[in-house]
């Protein structure tokens, strides 16, 4: 696993405070982003967040799923975010529940990820953000990224459905 400097987190945490709706609003306070030595942990949210710190690997994850994604939906949105996860090694194995909108409860019950309360729009939430979405159908999912979001193509702007929560991983 490469492990980020403390300078490339701090860069992409400054990069994510430049999209954020409003900082009045946003989880999100560039003057308080702190990275351990070991760069294994983030914590890029402000005062309003109560020092909640996440799993740095979900940075990475929101990397890697930006490289594999289409400039076009597939309609396979859990799917890439499932891989992205797994890839950064954020979880161990893949989750299996098939809709997307199941996600965040799976995402809590098997791999420890916590929902953020504070987050009520997709934009207030932190980079590497597991977002999930409902609807009639199967939902959305995606992961929040310094410039927009992400899952199996790339967005700048929030999936158009109603907004269920943000989830990140505690160190």
């Amino acid at each position: 696993m490469k492990h980020w400097g403390p300078a490339v987190l701090i860069a992409i945490a400054m990069a994510a405070a430049a999209v954020s709706a409003r900082a009045d609003e946003s989880l999100y306070d560039s003057g308080s982003v702190v990275a351990r030595p070991d760069s294994s942990v983030l914590h890029f949210l402000g005062p309003k967040a109560q020092g909640i710190r996440y799993d740095a690997r979900m940075v990475r994850a929101a990397q890697i799923a930006m490289r594999r994604a289409y400039p076009y939906p597939t309609w396979r949105c859990w799917h890439y975010v499932k891989d992205a996860l797994v890839a950064a090694q954020v979880i161990d194995s893949r989750p299996t529940s098939p809709w997307a909108k199941e996600a965040g409860d799976e995402l809590c019950r098997r791999y420890g990820f916590i929902k953020l309360r504070y987050v009520r729009k997709p934009m207030q939430a932190p980079v590497g953000a597991v977002l999930v979405y409902g609807g009639a159908d199967a939902g959305h999912v995606e992961i929040r990224t310094a410039t927009g979001f992400v899952s199996d193509f790339i967005s700048r702007t929030p999936y158009p459905r109603p907004f269920l929560g943000a989830y990140i991983k505690p160190a």
